[in-house]
């Protein structure tokens, strides 16, 4: 059994709650785990939709992960780094991170796998993952290797005290140089499929700057402060910026290209056992690379500087 337990500072929904105070559970498993009686508030039952009182205390005690059940597969993985702790990878364009309806294999789980042992804390479909990137995004992901890892990483996220940064290629042309996108994000009311900014969804920040203007487009620089799903591509296109080939939240008239143009360059932690402060960056792929190149000398700029 898996316990931990918090203390209410401000009264919102519990699912909200526990989701934003536990960096391992999202809204979702917290709504899931309250409806099984695995949390309690000052030890009594409660509803995903109640609001406990400020200083009031919520308990958590999950059952322990099932055991592994995924299959192992020989897949090449692009390794950045990697120790006894963590493996930081650069995933591939069009990989899936773990295993979901529709996607059960071939996924950089299965690698992983095959490569080494992982944590257990998200249990069977999603061990060792900490953070995740979307299927058409590229980049640098980190990983756990075992539960002391997963947990330290994991606080790390939930304090804001690692690094996030990705380019992306987006729709328009900036007025201003710089900028934070300070818009909460949840499930769109119109369409499941989508996140959107919504009154009462989970807090999520993005810094922006902008590296080069094309016209049309513009090349900009993302730090995420909060990880939400599809934060970036939600917040760009909020601004009325898409990012360019986002087939969800993008137009279709847009670059030529197989999925968005959003890329992982730089991620930075504490590494878990040492304390040492880790910092890795990754090229953008050949197709993002050779889109720059394109909007470039359509632009009049130097067309081989580094991105």
């Amino acid at each position: 059994m898996q316990t931990t337990e918090f203390q209410v500072t401000a009264s919102e929904r519990l699912d909200k709650l526990v989701a934003d105070n536990v960096a391992t559970i999202s809204r979702s498993q917290a709504k899931n785990a309250i409806e099984a009686g695995q949390i309690t508030v000052d030890g009594q039952p409660a509803k995903p939709k109640d609001k406990p009182k400020e200083g009031a205390t919520v308990n958590i005690a999950l059952p322990d992960p099932e055991p592994l059940d995924l299959e192992p597969e020989n897949i090449p993985l692009d390794v950045v780094y990697e120790d006894d702790d963590v493996i930081v990878v650069n995933k591939p364009q069009g990989m899936v991170v773990h295993p979901a309806p529709g996607h059960p294999n071939h996924t950089l789980v299965n690698a992983l796998l095959y490569h080494s042992p992982l944590s257990s804390i998200n249990g069977t479909l999603r061990p060792g993952i900490v953070h995740r990137i979307d299927k058409d995004t590229s980049g640098l992901l980190m990983v756990a290797k075992n539960d002391h890892a997963h947990q330290s990483l994991s606080a790390q996220l939930q304090a804001k005290t690692n690094l996030r940064e990705y380019v992306a290629i987006v729709h328009g042309n900036f007025k201003e140089e710089d900028g934070t996108i300070n818009a909460p994000l949840g499930r769109s009311p119109k369409d499941r499929k989508k996140q959107a900014v919504v009154a009462d969804g989970r807090p999520a920040i993005t810094h922006f700057r902008v590296l080069e203007r094309y016209g049309n487009y513009t090349l900009v620089a993302c730090r995420l402060e909060t990880g939400r799903t599809h934060q970036i591509r939600v917040h760009m296109a909020y601004i009325n910026h898409p990012v360019a080939g986002d087939p969800l939240y993008g137009p279709k008239r847009t670059l030529k290209g197989a999925g968005q143009f959003l890329h992982a360059r730089e991620l930075g932690f504490k590494q878990p056992t040492t304390g040492e402060e880790l910092d890795f960056t990754a090229p953008v792929p050949e197709n993002f690379a050779k889109a720059v190149r394109h909007l470039r000398l359509q632009a009049g700029l130097p067309v081989d500087k580094a991105i």
